[in-house]
């Protein structure tokens, strides 16, 4: 909801409306008493005298503001989908989460980073909540400093603002020294800095210092705090614990192990905002999780998809009472904790009545199926014996299995992986030319490190192995404890994480991104540089060149269904479609409204476009990928659209492929990926290879 000017008396009628409400006006709805009373009175439904008594005006106030907005035009109201979205989402926010305020950017337009809208909000919500006399924490961080960076209050008086942790001797830009000098500088007040690291070497060492007299009156100082601003770190490994250098003293495995979810003010905390225990807590020294919920006011700055269990742990701990985020953010964490009408409120559609007739209402979708809770070893055992001429069980187990005419001295062995409900991924990538090797966990689940070790072994050819594939938490988590196993057996392993989809984090935040269909071509690419015995170094080279050049987008039109429930896991508006939809059900950047083959397609392809630097006479690869239940029919005529835009760019289709590739159980979409080609990667990308699913010959 936005509010248009149409005569010079609005800014003067405004500021006077401001002057007589005594109650502040809520976050999302800026500056402007008007929007706040018109989208109480028509979108809520409230009355004039319970919008007086929100807005803490008289009634004959809110009748003069509606009279005016509507009849004499001095406000204007027009609903623009992307602001009405960011107001419902942070409507629900804050009645679900039971938030003192919540302000949401609209979604993604490509015009500016997130890290910058987000900086942006946080410094214009700051003009606000800030007063004379405050004592503001601060935590460190990117987004924290992208505040500052942002925020100028000039007229404050008597301001403190104090370091939450300790310091670090690190080289980023957004230390916990720098990030309160930020602020301090920025609304000009005094800094109180702690004179100590923030992680320790031994929990004596920490207890000595926190006795320190000066130390001591600093902690004093924190406990003074009435508002602190902070970010919320996710465990993705692209998050700011693995890319600082902050935590380098520990394993974060340790953590992860114990399924943490994020980071609040340098603690971990599990999915239900917990604190999850670990060798970093008699360390650490700073603003601890209790002292943390004991501030009156608590501003968590944080957006991007993959931190949506992150910023859900936290809320769900009691450690946010202002939140500030981005709609599609938002949007994850109310699907996340349930909060699947959102989707339908989004959708606006009119409200209708609908008699099922008897016998016509299912409440489960009909499948295949033994006992569920034996589909992935009954799929497996198919698998094996369909396939008997290609892949071969290790040591009798299925869910490690090994190419039989891949592995052989002399070259590097290429190991894949992930959960079912993708096939032909990963399995089918398994043979001559490809993958040596593939792990197999459960439905939508990262396989456990026991098969991932047995693959490495197995793939071993004397010359290292490669290990390839998607950045998901788990899988992550588990790649890397059996890479270090591996070590201890002599195999030397080097990793490629994959980051096609463009839609999963921000241009600034590649190395954030889900490995989706793309990893299509990236498998491609690696088990050709490993099969004409490259070194070690240069597969991986390749490799990651591949998925530089990468880029996927899903659009979803119906959800998938799991096995074990036969219900799908999330739900899409009867006339609603997602754009840049996940392999696991994850919500894309995007809701919108059914529209034509030919209109997808243009909305995927702009956005890749977008991001692949191509000009004309440069070639591509392109896969045409379904979900699982979209037919060929269809995928032929989004494939005719995407040959059209490519040639009207001059780019030419070095080669295409369309079909199942990369599925997600029986969800009705498609996803399109392209592969930036260069010389040596259209060199590799027809290299032969022969496997259950993919055959390339000379």
């Amino acid at each position: 909801m936005i509010a248009k000017t149409s005569s010079p008396r609005k800014n003067a009628i405004a500021r006077s409306a401001a002057d007589d409400a005594s109650e502040p006006i809520p976050l999302r709805f800026g500056d402007d008493p008007y929007v706040w009373a018109c989208w109480l009175y028509y979108e809520d439904g409230m009355t004039q005298g319970d919008i007086a008594e929100t807005m803490g005006i008289s009634r004959a106030t809110v009748n003069s503001y509606l009279a005016e907005a509507r009849a004499r035009g001095i406000v204007n109201i027009s609903i623009e989908p992307s602001r009405l979205s960011s107001l419902t989402i942070a409507q629900e926010l804050k009645r679900h989460f039971g938030l003192q305020d919540c302000l949401v950017v609209p979604s993604d337009d490509g015009t500016r980073p997130l890290i910058d809208r987000l900086g942006t909000a946080g410094a214009q919500a700051l003009q606000r909540i800030l007063k004379s006399g405050d004592t503001l924490a601060v935590v460190w961080g990117r987004t924290v400093m992208a505040v500052a960076e942002q925020t100028s209050i000039a007229g404050l008086q008597d301001m403190t603002v104090v370091q939450a942790t300790g310091g670090t001797s690190a080289t980023f830009g957004y230390t916990p020294e720098l990030c309160a000098a930020a602020f301090a500088n920025s609304i000009d007040a005094k800094l109180i800095n702690i004179a100590a690291p923030a992680i320790v070497s031994t929990s004596e060492v920490r207890n000595i210092l926190l006795r320190e007299p000066l130390i001591e009156s600093q902690f004093a100082a924190l406990l003074q705090v009435n508002k602190v601003i902070f970010g919320i770190a996710s465990m993705r490994p692209n998050s700011t614990i693995h890319t600082s250098g902050f935590f380098e003293s520990v394993s974060l495995q340790q953590y992860l192990a114990k399924d943490a979810a994020g980071v609040v003010a340098g603690r971990f905390i599990d999915g239900q905002g917990h604190p999850v225990a670990g060798p970093l807590d008699d360390r650490t020294i700073g603003m601890s999780l209790d002292m943390l919920k004991t501030i009156g006011t608590r501003v968590a700055v944080a957006g991007g998809f993959d931190k949506v269990p992150a910023i859900l742990a936290a809320l769900r701990g009691g450690y946010v009472n202002i939140l500030i985020t981005d709609a599609a953010t938002g949007r994850g964490i109310l699907n996340a904790d349930g909060v699947t009408e959102i989707d339908q409120r989004l959708s606006q559609r009119p409200k209708t009545d609908v008699v099922a007739l008897p016998g016509s209402f299912r409440t489960h979708i009909k499948k295949f199926l033994n006992d569920p809770e034996n589909v992935v070893e009954e799929m497996l055992e198919g698998v094996v014996k369909a396939h008997a001429g290609y892949i071969e069980p290790i040591d009798g187990s299925h869910r490690a299995l090994v190419a039989r005419n891949g592995p052989r001295p002399g070259k590097v062995g290429l190991v894949v992986g992930g959960g079912t409900g993708h096939e032909p991924a990963f399995l089918g990538y398994v043979g001559k030319g490809l993958a040596d090797a593939v792990a197999v966990g459960n439905i939508f689940s990262s396989p456990p490190p026991g098969p991932i070790l047995q693959c490495a072994k197995a793939a071993s050819g004397g010359k290292g192995v490669l290990f390839v594939y998607g950045n998901y938490a788990g899988d992550v988590m588990n790649f890397e404890m059996a890479a270090e196993m591996a070590v201890e057996d002599n195999i030397e392993v080097r990793t490629v994480v994959t980051t096609d989809d463009i839609s999963s984090s921000p241009r600034e935040d590649r190395d954030g991104r889900r490995g989706v269909a793309g990893n299509f071509f990236i498998f491609k690419i690696a088990g050709a540089a490993c099969d004409r015995e490259m070194s070690l170094d240069a597969c991986e080279a390749l490799t990651r060149r591949a998925n530089d050049r990468t880029f996927t987008v899903g659009v979803a039109l119906e959800p998938c269904s799991l096995p074990q429930t036969r219900r799908h896991n999330f739900e899409i508006g009867p006339d609603d479609i997602e754009i840049g939809m996940g392999i696991h059900g994850e919500p894309g950047v995007i809701r919108e409204r059914m529209m034509s083959a030919d209109a997808v397609v243009d909305n995927v392809m702009d956005r890749i476009f977008g991001e692949m630097n191509a000009v004309s006479g440069d070639r591509v690869a392109v896969l045409l990928n379904s979900f699982g239940a979209t037919p060929l029919m269809e995928l032929y005529i989004l494939f005719r659209r995407v040959e059209q835009r490519l040639s009207a760019k001059g780019i030419q289709i070095e080669a295409n492929w369309v079909g199942h590739y990369c599925t997600s159980l029986d969800m009705v979409g498609a996803s399109i990926s392209i592969l930036h080609l260069d010389r040596e990667l259209t060199e590799l990308l027809h290299h032969p290879c022969e496997t259950a699913f993919l055959r390339v010959s000379n």
